[in-house]
């Protein structure tokens, strides 16, 4: 990572001014294990997840397999339909109704199960209330308090949003949303849809870092206040002694909520950065598992007009965010979030999301079982055969002693 030295002030809006002074300097990316753990844990998770969703949205409650195969771009399978479903069998069920007819795909009854019970936290009252305040906060991030629709459908699974979520949920809060047409999109050419908070919920205006100063009470926040992200660091990584006080300094800088409009600060100012870490670290907080793909935060970034500040802001901050490179693709983790490799406050979807990852791993440990079980049997197997060769006399006059004679019963 390179950081540039600029003189620059910026106006800050609390009659502080700041420039930039940190010199020049790589920071090594470092692998945190325990981390990577945590994103490993959940490979194809979501493509299991939306097939689930998409096979239940058949009446039958279950499709042709021809049908997912041509569907495999739109749910990023690594491999072949029947191939990724076969790898599953606690979770997808392929089978023929007649022998006339062509393979179909359904849930196990272990996977339909865990479905339901996973609905029942969805479709409760204090879920939905939750998931749409999450929603609201999120848009409360743009400056104009509207995102396209295609944007918060690369959120949804990390929000906790139901998976027709603009039907099922939305048309329940007229008060909070509504859809907006605009201008084209310019991959169809189709008319771009957004959702729009309907007008600004001063309540929800108050960051996670920002209660934690106040301990619980609003009445507390201050704006402006000097507030520092939590810092850790994995085994093997260190900071030179300029970079650890730039830190220091950097951290003992007001905190501007990401709720405020703060394009005016001078984007290459240590204060624009730390507005910058403080939405992504809402961002991410506001996430039920606390870390999504690269990818879609820098989408975000771009349509909020960050441009190229959130990959900066990653880079910058190892501290603060971990990227991990593990199952094809980059993720963002918010480092404070975890534990090791367990999240230290378990949303109760991630719980359910946990007993999927259990179904998709239990065809892998008995595989594993079976390998270990077939290691041990040849092991014995070759134990018991070695007296039977050394007992075969002239014709087998080799391993008695190791010195290629047989050794007699009456040999001491």
């Amino acid at each position: 990572m390179s950081l540039g030295l600029c003189n620059t002030a910026a106006r800050l809006p609390h009659g502080v001014r700041h420039c930039r002074t940190f010199i020049a300097v790589r920071i090594k990316w470092v692998p945190d294990p325990a981390l990577d753990a945590a994103v490993s844990k959940e490979k194809d998770l979501k493509q299991v997840i939306a097939l689930k969703n998409h096979i239940l949205t058949s009446p039958s409650k279950s499709l042709p397999l021809s049908s997912l195969s041509l569907l495999r771009p739109d749910f990023n399978l690594p491999m072949a339909a029947l191939r990724f479903l076969k790898r599953y069998p606690f979770i997808f069920s392929v089978f023929q109704p007649s022998p006339s007819l062509p393979l179909q795909v359904k849930l196990t009854r272990p996977a339909f199960k865990v479905h339901c019970e996973e609905q029942v936290i969805v479709n409760s009252s204090g879920h939905r209330d939750d998931a749409v305040k999450r929603l609201a906060r999120v848009l409360m991030l743009c400056k104009r308090m509207r995102l396209p629709l295609h944007i918060i459908d690369r959120f949804k699974l990390d929000l906790g949003l139901p998976h027709n979520y603009v039907s099922e949920l939305l048309s329940d809060y007229p008060d909070y949303f509504q859809v907006v047409g605009e201008g084209r999109n310019g991959e169809c050419g189709d008319e771009m849809l957004c959702l729009e908070l309907v007008s600004w919920k001063n309540e929800l205006a108050v960051s996670e870092m920002e209660r934690r100063m106040a301990l619980g009470d609003l009445r507390n926040v201050k704006k402006g206040a000097r507030i520092g992200f939590l810092l850790s660091y994995p085994k093997g990584f260190d900071l030179v002694s300029k970079v650890k006080d730039w830190v220091f300094e950097w951290q003992n800088l007001p905190y501007v909520s990401p709720y405020e409009n703060a394009f005016h600060l001078n984007p290459n100012g240590d204060q624009a950065e730390k507005w910058t870490v403080a939405v992504l670290h809402e961002l991410l907080w506001l996430l039920v598992s606390k870390k999504t793909e690269s990818e879609n935060v820098f989408l975000l970034g771009e349509y909020l007009g960050f441009g190229r500040r959130f990959k900066h802001a990653l880079v910058h901050h190892p501290g603060i965010f971990y990227l991990s490179h593990k199952i094809r693709t980059q993720t963002v983790v918010l480092r404070e979030a975890y534990s090791k490799d367990f999240l230290v406050v378990k949303h109760p979807l991630m719980g359910m999301r946990f007993r999927y990852i259990h179904l998709m791993n239990i065809d892998k440990e008995s595989q594993s079982r079976r390998k270990l079980m077939q290691s041990e049997t040849l092991l014995m197997t070759k134990k018991v055969s070695l007296p039977a060769k050394i007992s075969g006399g002239k014709g087998n006059l080799k391993g008695g002693n190791g010195d290629g004679a047989v050794k007699k019963p009456n040999d001491s």
